[in-house]
């Protein structure tokens, strides 16, 4: 059992990198995770990583060694889950990552849906996209998506689909005019959106039952968030891209009109992703509530 322990601890470090993260995410001191790692280095004769005052780095012992853990960890922490009846009544810490604008505009509702279930259960929602994707997982239980199918070396299981279309203020549409065809879109004024989740980055590629359009539309400004390039439509700048739900209550106000209201992007597969199937009964449970919610989509 201590030797177990020690594995647990050290596979937390190795998916950190970092002892004082994996110490606030198992809840405890900085220095008892310390010299419980190295007594585990003693214990196996080995280094097992690499620190300096910057970052911690796995051996090569330490990676080989962290392979075989985590696979025993997990199935460790399956079987103790199981026996104690925390599938029913998960607990613990969820660290899900997704992009921001998406959990913004589409999922907060549904995090308060999954914490009212399960009340055990605390949650840590990272916003901000990874400096590297391979390394998203050093800090989440699993990640949200946008897109195509990521890495077939990761788990993905699609939970939702979505749907965007084309908006203007009705002041850029009395000045500019409206447009009667895609091909209108190169005459008018519209707001790119940068690593789009919601159609291609360049072109916009739009359908209207079988028929196909790709628009390569002039664009002045070019933001990465769907809340600018929304406010900037609200203000008259041009015709943006967005998802067709969300914006009910501008259509009503009268903020925003449908430009070519038979056309449309999508559907645009959104995922929930994971580094390995052993998963712990609160990420299981969470992916199978947002595949059961989101099962119609956001159109």
């Amino acid at each position: 059992m201590k030797q177990l322990q020690g594995m647990a601890l050290f596979v937390e470090v190795a998916k950190a990198r970092s002892f004082s993260r994996a110490a606030a995410v198992l809840g405890m001191p900085r220095s008892t995770l310390s010299r419980q790692i190295t007594g585990l280095e003693r214990a196996v004769g080995l280094r097992l990583l690499s620190r300096t005052t910057r970052k911690v780095e796995l051996t090569d012992a330490g990676q080989l060694y962290f392979e075989r853990c985590q696979r025993i960890v997990g199935e460790a922490v399956l079987a103790h889950e199981e026996l104690q009846g925390l599938v029913a009544n998960p607990s613990g810490l969820l660290r899900v990552n997704l992009p921001a604008d998406f959990g913004t505009d589409f999922l907060a509702e549904e995090f308060l849906e999954f914490s009212r279930r399960y009340p055990d259960l605390a949650f840590h929602l990272d916003l901000a996209a990874p400096e590297h994707a391979d390394r998203v997982f050093q800090r989440c239980d699993v990640a949200i998506h946008v897109g195509e199918r990521p890495d077939s070396s990761l788990i993905a299981r699609r939970v939702a689909t979505l749907t965007a279309a084309l908006y203007a203020a009705p002041s850029y549409l009395d000045r500019a005019g409206e447009p009667r065809a895609p091909e209108d879109l190169a005459r008018h004024e519209c707001i790119g959106f940068r690593h789009e989740p919601l159609g291609q980055p360049g072109r916009w590629r739009l359908q209207n039952g079988d028929r196909r359009a790709e628009i390569d539309p002039h664009r002045r400004f070019s933001v990465n968030s769907m809340a600018m390039a929304r406010r900037l439509a609200y203000m008259g700048a041009g015709i943006a891209m967005m998802a067709q739900t969300g914006t009910q209550q501008d259509l009503a106000a009268g903020r925003l009109r449908r430009v070519l209201p038979d056309w449309h992007t999508g559907p645009v597969p959104v995922y929930a992703v994971t580094e390995t199937r052993l998963l712990p009964a609160r990420t299981r449970l969470f992916i199978e509530f947002l595949g059961a919610r989101l099962a119609g989509g956001f159109d």
